[in-house]
C-alpha cells in the first residue's frame, strides 16, 4: 500500500453532491464476541472492557462479555429507533459471526435501509496478527465476504477491520476481491486514494476521537461534555466545508451509547446536525463512489 503526503492547503477543492459542505457518516458497529478462545493468553476482545483486568481466553469473562451482549439484546434497538425517528440512515459495520449468530439484528438493519459493511469475521480475531501470514489473512477476509454476500444478497464494496487493526496487506487483498474502499485509517477529514498491487482503493477515514468509546468510556465524559465535543467537531468541519467538502464520522457501539442514560445524547446530536442544510447524510459507499470520480482534481497523482 502506498499514498503520497499531500498537505490540506495544497489540495484542490472537493465538491460533494448538490453543493453539500459536510459528509456526515454515523457508524453503528455490529460486533460479535466469542465467550472463550482456545488460548491461555490474555484475550483482547477488539475493544476496551468495562472491567480492566483481561482474563485468559479459555476462561469465561462474564462481566465483559455480558456487558457487550447487552448491546445486542437491548442497546442496538434503541440506536436503530433513534436513527429511524430522525430519518437518517446508519452505516452499520458487521462481524460475519454476528450475522450468523444474531441474524435478527442484521435483518432489521437491512429492512430499515441502513448501510452494511463487513467488519472482520469475529471482533476479537484481529487481522494485525496476520501481518506475516497474508494467505491466512486472505482466507479470513474471503470467509467474511462470503457470509456478507449470503446475508446482504450482494457483493461487499468496502471494509472496516476489527479494532481498526489491519495489515499493510489488507487494502491490496480487499482490492483483489473487488472492494473499492477501506476505512481503517484515521489520518484525514477527507477521503483519498491508496495504491495497491491490485489497483487503487478509496480510503474513507474512521475516527477514534469522535467515538462513543473514547468520549464516554475512555475519557469518562458526561453526556453534555460528549455532545459539546461532537458539536465542536461538526461546527469546525461544517465551516471549513464552505471552501472544500469535508467528512465527519461518528463511531457508535450499542453497548456504550445504547444504554438508557446515554441514548438521548445520540438523539440530541442527530437533531442538531439536522438543522444544517449543507449536511450530506452519506453512506461510506456513497462517499467512496463520489470520490472515485473526483480524486484526480482533488489530489492529482493521488495513488502515485
Amino acid at each position: 500500500m502506498h499514498y503520497p503526503f499531500v498537505p490540506f492547503p495544497r489540495r484542490g477543492p472537493l465538491r460533494w453532491p448538490d453543493g453539500k459542505r459536510l459528509a456526515l457518516i454515523l457508524t453503528i458497529n455490529l460486533e460479535y464476541w466469542d465467550l472463550m478462545k482456545e488460548t491461555s493468553a490474555p484475550y483482547y476482545a477488539g475493544g476496551p472492557p468495562i472491567l480492566p483486568d483481561m482474563l485468559p481466553g479459555n476462561i469465561p469473562d462474564f462481566p465483559n462479555w455480558s456487558w457487550r451482549e447487552y448491546g445486542q439484546r437491548m442497546g442496538v434497538w434503541r440506536l436503530f429507533d433513534a436513527f429511524t425517528e430522525a430519518g437518517v440512515r446508519a452505516s452499520c459495520t458487521m462481524n460475519a459471526k454476528l450475522a450468523l449468530e444474531r441474524r435478527a439484528i442484521v435483518d432489521d438493519a437491512l429492512a430499515r435501509g441502513f448501510e452494511l459493511i463487513p467488519h472482520n469475521y469475529e471482533q476479537g480475531e484481529l487481522l494485525c496478527h496476520l501481518q506475516h501470514r497474508p494467505d491466512e489473512e486472505r482466507r479470513v477476509i474471503g470467509e467474511t465476504l462470503k457470509v456478507y454476500r449470503e446475508i446482504a444478497g450482494r457483493d461487499a464494496r468496502g471494509w472496516l477491520s476489527s479494532s481498526l487493526r489491519g495489515t499493510t496487506n489488507t487494502p491490496g487483498i480487499l482490492a483483489e476481491n473487488g472492494l473499492t474502499f477501506w476505512c481503517d485509517l484515521m489520518n484525514d477529514d477527507q477521503p483519498y486514494m491508496i495504491g495497491t498491487e491490485f489497483g487503487p482503493i478509496v480510503a474513507v477515514p474512521y475516527s477514534i476521537e469522535m467515538n462513543d468509546f473514547t468520549l464516554l468510556a475512555r475519557r469518562g465524559l458526561t453526556n453534555d461534555a460528549a455532545f459539546d465535543a461532537l458539536k465542536e467537531q461538526f461546527d469546525v468541519l461544517y465551516a471549513e466545508g464552505a471552501r472544500t467538502g469535508m467528512m465527519m464520522n461518528v463511531g457508535l457501539h450499542p453497548h456504550v451509547v445504547g444504554v438508557p442514560h446515554r441514548i438521548n445524547l445520540l438523539r440530541r446530536f442527530l437533531a442538531y446536525a439536522a438543522g444544517f442544510d449543507g449536511v450530506w447524510w452519506a453512506t461510506r459507499e456513497e462517499v467512496a463512489a463520489c470520490y472515485a470520480g473526483k480524486h484526480a482534481a482533488h489530489i492529482p497523482g493521488g495513488t502515485a
